[in-house]
């Protein structure tokens, strides 16, 4: 099985590439400098030329205060790009897998969404990414649209001073700061590791259609704040829970966005909860805390 990754230097797309390798697929990682998916001409050469069975876009533009500012972009990266990377795919006969967002529901539900409920973002962020699905769908025959949640990952994400969610909670409180957190918006946090093994388990299986992957159970971000500091053997007194009303932000955020799948019957969509997911992440993690 060949598979080819766009974003293949992201957090996800690293530990895409990495189970990939272990499933015994071969991989092709294509970052930003290899083939941009705003450029329909360099997608489209990249994929004739390495000619993959399966098309993976981790790309994506996640600087959810960035998306407001600069919508052009997000659209431009998250929609056109996920059309160009559909259709160089559908050229091939290609499956091509679209990495989606929590970010496409509203949050007004009192449960974690499945992939029944019908989306309706609130920002530019989660309405850029439900562009790209739709935009897959129409133009590959076959493709799996596959949203996950509040990821954290060894990798870090692009574009983040201090990696992730994790790290920068970590460095703040070594330093001996009070640190607010939002304690008031529900997650599914997902280690990028778990979801990637999920990921592969998956297209082994080659559905279509729209699956979440997510690690078992909710919190808050107060509630991944404090288990990370105690994970670390930092003192989560140092946590300080606010409203998110009194968090100042440009971005109205869904305040319920945790995921679940329908398909509970499906070996590929067995994921461990959040809290194996950070213990997992601290096992693996091998920077010491450097305070800010």
């Amino acid at each position: 099985m060949k598979v080819a990754v766009f974003g293949s230097d992201g957090q996800l797309g690293r530990d895409v590439m990495t189970a990939g390798r272990e499933a015994g697929f071969e991989i092709i990682g294509i970052n930003r400098l290899d083939a941009d998916v705003t450029d329909a001409v360099a997608v489209q050469g990249k994929v004739r030329s390495t000619r993959p069975t399966i098309v993976i876009n981790c790309a994506a533009f996640v600087r959810v205060e960035e998306c407001e500012r600069q919508p052009s972009i997000a659209f431009a990266t998250n929609a056109t790009g996920a059309l160009h990377v559909a259709r160089a795919a559908e050229e091939l006969g290609a499956l091509c897998v679209f990495m989606g967002t929590d970010y496409v529901f509203d949050g007004k539900k009192d449960s974690p969404y499945t992939e029944d409920d019908a989306p309706n973002p609130i920002n530019v962020y989660g309405t850029s990414k439900l562009a790209g699905e739709i935009l897959t769908r129409q133009a590959c025959g076959r493709s799996l649209i596959v949203r996950t949640s509040s990821l954290f990952g060894i990798g870090g994400a692009r574009g983040k001073p201090a990696g992730n969610f994790v790290e920068a909670i970590l460095r703040r409180a070594a330093a001996g700061q009070e640190v607010p957190v939002v304690d008031d918006i529900l997650i599914s946090p997902t280690y990028s590791w778990h979801a990637a093994q999920a990921l592969v388990r998956l297209i082994v299986a080659a559905p279509t259609g729209t699956v979440h992957i997510a690690n078992r159970g909710t919190t808050t971000w107060y509630g991944l704040a404090s288990a990370a500091l105690r994970m670390a053997g930092l003192d989560p007194a140092v946590l300080r829970p606010i409203s998110s009303d009194d968090f100042p932000s440009e971005v109205r955020r869904p305040r319920n966005s945790c995921l679940a799948t329908r398909n509970t019957h499906h070996v590929a969509l067995s994921m461990p909860s959040w809290q194996d997911g950070l213990e997992h992440y601290f096992r693996r993690r091998s920077t010491p805390v450097i305070p800010v």
